[in-house]
């Protein structure tokens, strides 16, 4: 099959970027979208043409590595797969692909369709794990945990960091991906103890990155590779201001005896 591949192309963060078209004359309906990359890469190395530069790693829709807008939708026109998994046969023969990288201020581009996702990085190291001591990996069936409960954790968890649903927002919202690491570990047992302590570290660190707010518009889970669902974003804002409340009470108890104490003093002199 015959594809046109309108790819945008950028020597780096501080130079111009445009697009430029390439044309593909045998393109395998069977090969994966980073495979046809790999392909044009090929051709454009025997040509001494610097490669199109693009993420990716296991290839298996399992890591988060790559990604890129097709046709103006994150991980191309098949819901619930990533590029890497999305094979050439959904296209028409003939038709032409524009292929552009993730557009947010949060994910500054480095070379063509490669963009700086280390804002998510930032918002796990501020809170997305469980460290408390347990001791060696107990027994799986120590600790119940009802079905439903579970499911909701695993379907959280299967989040990959991909950036999809920051590139959809309209503005640029990572509550998706926060909701949805709050929510992992929010829900199961040995992510009680720093319920609160994560609630409020992971927001405070994703409202310092240039994400824009989430308005609930819901393109970010359309999007999702993994398909994780828009109640975790209610998840998160739930146990960010139960956090913010508890923080607030145990403020006001620290006071109130400074102050009656205070005033105690004030009325005898």
């Amino acid at each position: 099959m015959k594809l046109t591949l309108k790819i945008w192309r950028q020597k780096g963060p501080s130079d111009k970027g445009k697009f430029i078209t390439y044309q593909l004359n045998d393109v395998n309906p069977e090969m994966s979208m980073l495979e046809c990359l790999d392909v044009l890469n090929e051709s454009l190395i025997e040509r001494g043409e610097e490669p199109v530069a693009f993420e990716h790693d296991c290839r298996e829709g399992i890591c988060g590595s790559c990604g890129f807008m097709i046709n103006g939708v994150a991980h191309g026109p098949l819901p619930a797969t990533t590029v890497c998994q999305l094979t050439m046969r959904h296209f028409k023969d003939g038709q032409q692909l524009v292929i552009e990288p993730w557009r947010a201020a949060a994910f500054p581009l480095l070379k063509d369709l490669v963009v700086d996702r280390r804002a998510f990085d930032r918002i796990i190291e501020a809170g997305g794990f469980v460290s408390v001591s347990t001791g060696n990996a107990p027994d799986g069936n120590t600790i119940p945990v009802g079905k439903e409960i579970a499911d909701r954790a695993m379907d959280a968890a299967a989040c990959i960091g991909c950036g999809a649903c920051v590139a959809a927002c309209p503005n640029a919202s990572a509550a998706l991906f926060t909701g949805a690491k709050i929510s992992h570990l929010g829900l199961l047992p040995q992510g009680k103890p720093e319920q609160d302590r994560r609630a409020l570290g992971m927001v405070a660190q994703m409202n310092t990155e240039p994400f824009g707010s989430c308005t609930n518009i819901g393109e970010c889970t359309g999007v999702c590779p993994k398909e994780i669902p828009l109640e975790v974003i209610a998840h998160m804002n739930r146990d960010f201001w139960q956090a913010s409340w508890k923080e607030r009470e145990d403020l006001v108890q620290t006071i109130a005896p400074v102050t009656s104490w205070s005033n105690k003093t004030k009325t005898k002199s």
